[in-house]
């Protein structure tokens, strides 16, 4: 084919290619390479087709060919990121360290090594190449936020406040780096700075669009309380998060019941009865009312109560000990049932919502050592997701189910006060325990949630909380034997 009619078939293809129509483009392609098998650029163009189409197999093999005709940049750009789709992260990396090999390091390669080297767990390959890219492009905020991300694994809040704060020099208006420099700040229990960039969070944002969906009159036309006096206006705050969270902040349901003529609080459906036996001075909302049976003057998301009330660091951990309690007719009917007998009390459970995040998860079979120990019964609390496991635990050991009897948080806060100790990843439950000053161990990944600090030999929110973090490489079964010993 001579090169008139190369370029003519070329062209046309190329922008066949670019408007969709991929495989007319591919057609074209082959029309060139049947005449010219070595014609790298359209080896290379062929296999991005394919790699548009999913086409793995034939991707890899397309741009294979286009390199061992040529060695281009971009030809082994293409290749790594056939393997990047693929998951495929160490043949991606083994092909962007040979591309930095022949053709030396620039911005984009050496951020892919360190995309690379992150995926594969490698950290502290990660960091270099992440560093190597920012020294190549110093005004790269993608660089600086991975940056930050690997500093938060690596548990080291400085560096990574640092670099979160450097996207945010970048781009002022970066939400995704201020929410995260919040949860920076709040691991190193500082909210005095934390607690203003936490108001960017997205389910703050989405707790308020859900409530002008269903108050669509009174929403946005009441103004979000902004920590003003309200002593003679009614108050409206809901959830936004999760159970652990709503319990967690409940401590400050009392300061906001201070600020306010009437207070008005819209938990989970499951929270409902247990907030309504601790706060009968506060109208908690089980259900949704009628827009025309609903009046406040100020509304806020629940989350939002630290920062509006200026609590800062010296006042976010008030009401460290039984600020919520049982209802006593419950726990006396829980005794009677289940828990009637001398034996030490341990009530387990192994996962919460695993949405976010599943590190969390402990394997049942850790719990395993607790059935060996004397003048001792072992129930389970775990509910839903997680709770097919229990069969694992029933199968071998003596272990009585609670969660059937659940019907919502104030029958869990029952049998709570029931047990002797509780022993649990992190979760509701866990939360609770500690709310209302029961003893519970509390087991951590090694990349914890920010809410425990840095200082895990103190729980700052609860003083009946005791925390365990696994080690680097710890299993969930070395971990517990390490609260057994203890316990013995």
């Amino acid at each position: 084919m001579n090169e008139t009619l190369r370029k003519e078939y070329f062209d046309k293809a190329f922008k066949l290619h670019a408007s969709g129509n991929i495989q007319e483009a591919q057609n074209l392609y082959q029309k060139i390479l049947s005449e010219n098998p070595d014609d790298c650029e359209v080896l290379n163009l062929i296999g991005m087709g394919e790699l548009q189409q999913k086409n793995y197999a034939k991707a890899e093999e397309f741009v294979t060919r286009a390199i061992a005709v040529k060695k281009v940049r971009y030809f082994y750009e293409t290749l790594a990121h056939i393997y990047f789709q693929q998951k495929n992260y160490t043949k991606e990396l083994e092909t962007r360290l040979e591309e930095e090999k022949e053709f030396g390091l620039e911005f984009e390669l050496a951020f892919g090594i360190g995309l690379a080297y992150k995926n594969l767990l490698n950290f502290e390959k990660s960091e270099e190449y992440y560093l190597k890219a920012a020294e190549l492009k110093p005004d790269s905020r993608d660089t600086y936020f991975n940056l930050a991300n690997l500093y938060t694994l690596f548990r080291n809040p400085e560096k990574a406040k640092k670099y979160y704060l450097k996207c945010i020099e970048i781009n002022p208006n970066d939400r995704e780096s201020k929410y995260f420099l919040a949860l920076n700040y709040f691991r190193m229990k500082d909210y005095d700075n934390g607690l203003k960039y936490f108001e960017v969070r997205l389910c703050r944002e989405t707790a308020i669009n859900t409530e002008a969906v269903t108050y669509p009159n009174l929403i946005p036309n009441k103004p979000i309380w902004a920590g003003e006096d309200i002593s003679d206006k009614i108050l409206y705050t809901y959830y936004e998060a999760g159970f652990g969270d709503m319990l967690m902040f409940a401590r400050y349901i009392p300061l906001l019941k201070q600020r306010c003529k009437k207070l008005i609080i819209k938990p989970q459906i499951q929270l409902c009865e247990l907030f309504r036996e601790n706060f009968p001075d506060v109208e908690v909302m089980d259900y949704f009312y009628e827009e025309k049976d609903l009046n406040f003057d100020v509304h806020i998301p629940f989350l939002s109560v630290p920062y509006v009330l200026n609590l800062g660091t010296d006042g976010m951990f008030v009401s460290r000990n039984k600020y919520l309690k049982a209802n006593p007719d419950k726990v006396e009917k829980y005794k009677k049932t289940y828990f009637n007998n001398d034996d030490f009390k341990i009530g387990i459970k192994w996962q919460g919502n695993t949405y976010y995040e599943t590190s969390r998860v402990i394997n049942v079979d850790a719990f395993s050592g607790l059935f060996n120990l004397p003048n001792t019964k072992v129930y389970s609390a775990q509910t839903f997701e997680g709770a097919e496991e229990f069969e694992k635990l029933s199968s071998k050991y003596d272990i009585t189910d609670l969660s059937k009897s659940f019907k919502d948080f104030s029958y869990t806060a029952a049998a709570v006060e029931n047990l002797d100790l509780i022993i649990c990843n992190d979760t509701s439950l866990a939360h609770l325990a500690g709310a209302m000053g029961k003893p519970c161990v509390i087991l951590l990944p090694y990349n914890y949630n920010w809410r425990w600090h840095t200082d895990l030999t103190y729980c700052d929110w609860y003083n009946s909380v005791k925390l365990y973090i696994a080690d680097k490489n710890e299993s969930w079964n070395s971990v517990m034997d390490r609260v057994i010993r203890d316990i013995l």
